[in-house]
């Protein structure tokens, strides 16, 4: 298995009445913001771990498990009429991640006896570096450089489509309360490891079995050896409610201050995702443009999950863009 160089530890903070896990690694630095790591869907904090061993100098990195990930709090649904203690219950709203990032930074500035305004860096994957970007723009004073690491967007949503949208979300609210949506589980910490490897044809055998024992835990902890389930809610495979207008997410991403360094993998994981060219790096190239302080970096021989196949690269192009 993997040998971590710079362990990690945890501690939970219960932040707009979700119990959000949070990893640190690091101590606090003079003159040096903490940087905060942001995991992608179906990810978990852990995920960043390769990059941390990788860095060359050590500093406080913080990454959370966004809520409904790793041990987070997950959204609990309505059981035999009783209200779930927060949100709806039943999805998530992609505004959530923002707001639990904005009390997440406060809190964190708060520990490190810093002011709650006070400038984070922030570090994002797939998901979280879409987060990131819309952070930024909406509070550019509290972002001093970001990192997107393949948080490429969505396709642009047509008005016209709304109808349709919303009816198929609703859909999707009866099916996972009828229980046909589910997560599939896997045979013992191999089966979880395999499943990571057979996502990621670079993802070498000692770091998917590391992996998987924090993306996943026993169906049934006395019995570690059957099957495993996701440390992920399933909620979260319903599509979200609301549309990707793409007008408003160019003007947050026009309101950014902070420099943004976007890399991109070699493989085009947006020609796999949307093989009919819905979206493409063209495109988010273009959508970059409207970004002040921007500059594109590539990592070669890798794919979306470049912070596995390549930690060390990203871990370069990381340091040098935050120092």
């Amino acid at each position: 298995m993997y040998q971590v160089l710079r362990p990690s530890h945890s501690t939970f903070e219960t932040l707009r009445g979700v119990r959000l896990h949070l990893r640190h690694w690091g101590q606090p630095q003079a003159q040096q913001p903490p940087m905060l790591l942001l995991h992608g869907w179906m990810d978990v904090s852990a995920s960043w771990q390769f990059v941390v061993d990788a860095l060359r100098a050590p500093r406080l990195c913080i990454a959370p498990d966004w809520r409904g990930f790793g041990l987070s709090t997950a959204a609990q649904r309505d059981v035999d009429g009783t209200p779930p203690p927060y949100g709806l219950g039943d999805h998530y709203l992609f505004a959530d991640y923002l707001g639990d990032l904005d009390a997440l930074i406060e809190r964190v500035n708060q520990r490190l006896g810093r002011a709650p305004d006070a400038p984070v860096d922030l570090v994002g994957h797939s998901m979280g570096g879409n987060v990131a970007m819309l952070y930024a723009g909406v509070r550019p004073q509290r972002v001093r450089r970001l990192v997107n690491l393949e948080g490429f967007g969505l396709p642009a949503t047509d008005p016209a489509n709304a109808p349709r949208h919303l009816a198929r979300w609703l859909d999707e609210l009866a099916a996972l309360r009828r229980g046909d949506i589910v997560l599939k589980t896997y045979p013992g910490l191999q089966g979880v490891a395999q499943r990571l490897m057979k996502t990621n044809r670079r993802l070498p055998p000692e770091r998917a079995l590391w992996l998987a024992q924090h993306w996943a835990r026993p169906a049934d902890p006395a019995q570690p050896d059957g099957e495993w389930v996701i440390l992920g809610d399933v909620a979260h495979k319903v599509r979200g409610s609301q549309p990707y207008r793409l007008d408003e997410v160019l003007a947050i991403w026009a309101a950014i201050e902070a420099p943004v360094l976007a890399v991109q993998a070699s493989d085009d994981s947006l020609a796999q995702w949307f093989p009919r060219g819905e979206h493409s790096l063209a495109e988010y190239h273009r959508r970059l443009q409207v970004v002040r302080h921007c500059r594109i970096a590539h990592v070669d021989d890798a794919g979306h999950m470049l912070h596995h196949d390549q930690p060390q690269r990203v871990a370069e192009l990381i340091e040098a863009h935050l120092a």
